[in-house]
């Protein structure tokens, strides 16, 4: 059995895309022998560090094209970060015939980190397979090991021929405009794809402060992140686990709040973590060189015990205690999933009116992730700011 590899990815800058379909993508030391101009998206410090390192053969990273089996890692989150405009990347996608070139090493990580190990393809595939579910997972953290193993990477000695070129990603549709005029019309179609750049697949306004997502809430750029809970102390199943595992700290701390009943049915637990989630998102193969963003959790208590439904009274009441409370807890802005949907087996079609008329009209931005069960397309008139503010 092998990895169901479909895909290989490159990270660039988007100005480089007409090199790369003239040339294919070189390695660094290439890029300086035939003294091609490019836009650089590392800082200086990380390609420092791949020059310096040497794979088992002796050879500097610098001379491999590096792909990744997993393009939203740490370091892609790290040059979005990092960028002045996140137009500014572009993403490559690789044929992975390309694994059958002469010389080609594959890794169980970030290259550029020491506990990685490098093998010849065979070998290799075997033990990306042992960490396939970890590859293609949607987060990571330091603690398990997985923020390094998910940036595993496919090194190419020299350059990829531009033949295995097959697809360029953009974050949206004005990056799609300028990567086409750089392309020229004869060239690969670039293609917006959002949630590949952390960036939410939909987004709608409705009234003055409130935005509907479909997208990752994990990845928002707002303040505080909310986490539906159960008063028993349990983060058994949806945000509540991957919080657990992600951020193992508010877990404690969620726990600490049931005992204390510090949180109940109507009123939600603020943790105001001090530690820099961007700092646990990024790749810190060197210092990041941009302010780190600080999140807090509000737990919000949607099931008083875990097996049973959520009640809307429940809800309505969580609700009423934010609206008269964020600004004396000192939110700056609010990230919420559909609370009580789900799991909690309530309806967006009567949790996000609810949701609306309590969060309408705050002084600071909120926004609303969407139940993967709302098809944006099916259930449109439950999305319209008539329908959620009875306007």
């Amino acid at each position: 059995m092998k990895p169901d590899i479909k895909s290989l990815y490159y990270i660039t800058h988007i100005e480089n895309l007409p090199s790369i379909i003239e040339h294919g993508i070189l390695s660094h030391s290439k890029v300086e022998e035939m003294n091609i101009p490019f836009t650089r998206i590392y800082d200086g410090n990380i390609v420092s560090k791949r020059k310096n390192k040497l794979t088992p053969n002796g050879k500097s990273l610098w001379e491999y094209a590096n792909l990744y089996f997993q393009v939203r890692n740490p370091m892609l989150y790290r040059v979005i970060h990092e960028a002045k405009n996140k137009e500014d990347i572009a993403i490559i996608g690789v044929s992975p015939q390309v694994l059958n070139e002469p010389g080609v090493i594959l890794t169980d990580g970030n290259a550029a980190n020491e506990p990685t190990q490098f093998y010849d393809v065979a070998k290799g595939r075997q033990v990306l397979l042992a960490q396939w579910k970890t590859i293609n997972s949607e987060w990571w953290n330091d603690l398990d090991g997985s923020k390094r193993k998910i940036m595993s990477e496919c090194l190419i000695p020299n350059f990829i021929r531009k033949e295995f070129v097959h697809s360029i990603f953009v974050a949206n549709h004005a990056a799609r405009e300028r990567a086409q005029k750089l392309l020229g019309a004869n060239s690969i179609s670039a293609v917006p794809e959002p949630h590949m750049f952390f960036q939410p697949r939909f987004s709608s306004q409705i009234g003055s402060n409130i935005s509907l997502i479909d997208g990752d809430m994990f990845f928002s750029n707002l303040q505080t992140l909310t986490i539906s809970v159960n008063l028993q102390g349990i983060m058994g199943k949806g945000l509540a686990s991957r919080a657990k595992y992600q951020f193992p700290d508010v877990y404690v701390v969620y726990q600490d709040a049931c005992r204390s009943k510090r949180i109940t049915a109507t009123r939600p637990y603020l943790y105001k973590r001090e530690s820099s989630l961007d700092e646990e998102l990024a790749d810190l193969s060197t210092p990041l060189s941009t302010p780190n963003a600080v999140k807090w959790f509000l737990l919000f208590a949607t099931k008083r015990k875990w097996q049973e439904n959520s009640r809307l009274e429940d809800i309505e009441g969580g609700l009423d205690w934010i609206r008269k409370n964020w600004q004396r807890e000192g939110i700056t802005s609010l990230a919420l999933p559909a609370l009580g949907c789900g799991l909690g087996n309530l309806s967006w079609a009567e949790v996000g009116p609810l949701m609306c008329r309590y969060l309408h009209g705050l002084e600071i931005r909120v926004a609303i992730y969407l139940p993967r069960e709302v098809k944006l397309e099916a259930q449109s008139q439950y999305l319209s700011e008539t329908y959620l503010l009875g306007r």
